[in-house]
């Protein structure tokens, strides 16, 4: 995307986000690109992430910050998916394989399969978010954090650092 045209793009969402709404209208995730959907289950996993984190540490935020990066982190999203995968809905299915597909730009903390397989992760949490199917999210994000915590714990039992 050209720069004029994205600052186009953003005048005018800045403009829409000005006249607030009557009420908030449902969004359809369907209809949503993948991409989309990654950004609000990145968001609604951070979150989820953080209140849990409280239960082991509330006085240092430094400490908190360093776990919740750690675990919400491309790699450690990506573990959490390859285990997840197995119990995972066809229709579920779907929307991680549209998330790892989707074309964005890879950071250069993770690898390309990780970062995109943490994209069909995240692009399902928003899915899910969006849906307001909220006993299927908790299920799934209180798994993938199991199964992340244990990986951290076992790597740093091995004298890894994270």
């Amino acid at each position: 995307m050209k720069f004029n045209q994205f600052q186009k793009l953003l005048t005018g969402a800045i403009e829409r986000v000005g006249e607030a709404p009557a009420s908030l209208a449902p969004v359809a995730p369907d209809t949503l690109p993948p991409l989309v959907l990654a950004y609000i289950g990145d968001a609604w996993f951070s979150l989820y992430v953080r209140t849990q984190l409280l239960s082991y540490e509330w006085r240092q935020v430094r400490v908190l910050h360093t776990l919740d990066a750690t675990v919400i982190s491309a790699t450690m999203q990506a573990y959490a998916l390859r285990l997840l995968e197995p119990i995972l809905k066809s229709e579920e299915l779907e929307i991680v394989r549209r998330g790892r597909n989707a074309k964005s730009r890879t950071p250069k903390s993770a690898s390309v399969q990780d970062y995109h397989s943490s994209t069909g992760f995240e692009s399902l949490l928003g899915y899910l978010f969006l849906k307001q199917e909220q006993e299927r999210l908790e299920e799934l994000a209180a798994a993938a954090f199991s199964v992340i915590a244990q990986e951290i714990t076992a790597k740093m039992q091995q004298g890894g650092k994270k």
